[in-house]
């Protein structure tokens, strides 16, 4: 019998019998292969993301892939089939930020898979066929379902705009980072720094093509032309300015809890730093993710340590604030 996870409200959920919906005009109706847990996912159950970012009850999941097994009414039939993630974000089409592109900015309001509308902790999603991203058909599923982090990490690399050549760092080493990584380290840098709190992540750095590795508390080197910071702790945006040389450019992706040190704004003057931001990801990034993972250069599998059942979404949600380092990536599996 196919289940879905269903959180009624802050610490209480159910796993019940899931009933497909079969997809409207505009649809697709998707097999969830897997589907990605992360830290929201944990505010979603313990009820601490901020008001408006989430709608009970609900069945969250917004990190995902699956294959599409029937469209709706104006959907090309030759969808069906094919291997597919998704883009949460669902934006109006028609305002001037939409119209500009950036979907994650539509001023109709936040409706987000996952946390406002039904999301993929189920055998089943059913959304809007323009939000989908056609995988190659030889595509690792398993590996897809982290490519929602990955196309934010897309928008982080694309803003970034780092040329081959520079020298580019990573702050920060969770999944996010491990992306940053292997986004920069496409682009032919001359040296690839990373730095972050846990030791036992330069192996994995490395291996996806750091040069560098320093804990946050050694001395660290400066004069960077791009940082991209996604560690999200307090002092992290300063750290990640503080590599930068004069005219340099950070892109921050983490968020940090209310109270966190500020960048210092005669810093960003006087050195002339470029500061952009990124939450969620618009179509570009999305694109540029898929493009990327289907060349062959990301490599998001080495971040997943835990694949369980739907029916352990209790262990699972334990397993990804437990704040083991045994712990990378948690999917769960329908």
């Amino acid at each position: 019998m196919s289940s879905q996870v269903l959180v009624e409200a802050p610490g209480v959920h159910r796993v019940e019998a899931h009933t497909p919906r079969e997809p409207g005009p505009g649809e697709a109706l998707v097999a969830v292969h897997a589907v990605g847990i992360c830290g929201s996912d944990r505010e979603v159950y313990q009820g601490n993301r901020p008001e408006g970012y989430v709608r009970y009850p609900l069945v969250p999941g917004h990190e995902w892939s699956g294959t599409v097994t029937a469209v709706g009414a104006g959907v090309p039939g030759s969808l069906t089939g094919r291997k597919v993630v998704g883009e949460g974000f669902r934006n109006c089409q028609v305002c001037d930020r939409c119209h500009a592109g950036e979907t994650t900015l539509c001023s109709a309001g936040y409706e987000e898979t996952g946390f406002t509308r039904p999301g993929a902790m189920a055998a089943t999603l059913t959304l809007p066929a323009r939000l989908l991203h056609v995988l190659p058909d030889d595509a690792d599923l398993t590996a897809a379902a982290l490519l929602e982090p990955a196309a934010c990490i897309a928008a982080a690399a694309l803003k970034a705009n780092a040329r081959p050549g520079e020298r580019v760092a990573v702050v920060g080493t969770g999944t996010l980072g491990m992306f940053a990584v292997q986004f920069l380290a496409a682009g032919s840098p001359a040296e690839l720094l990373v730095v972050g709190t846990r030791g036992d992540r330069e192996a994995l750095a490395r291996r996806f093509g750091a040069s560098d590795f320093r804990l946050r508390d050694q001395e660290l080197p400066a004069g960077f032309d791009v940082v991209i910071e996604t560690a999200g702790s307090a002092s992290a945006a300063r750290t990640a300015a503080a590599l930068l040389r004069r005219g340099g450019r950070l892109v921050l992706t983490g968020i940090p809890a209310p109270g966190a040190d500020g960048l210092d704004p005669t810093d960003l003057v006087v050195r002339q730093l470029e500061v952009h931001t990124v939450f969620g990801a618009p179509p570009d990034a999305w694109a540029h993710a898929v493009r990327v993972f289907g060349a062959g250069l990301l490599d998001p599998l080495p971040m997943v340590t835990h694949e369980v059942p739907l029916t352990d979404f209790p262990r699972a949600i334990e397993l990804v604030g437990a704040g083991d380092p045994a712990v990378g990536k948690v999917l769960l599996r329908p």
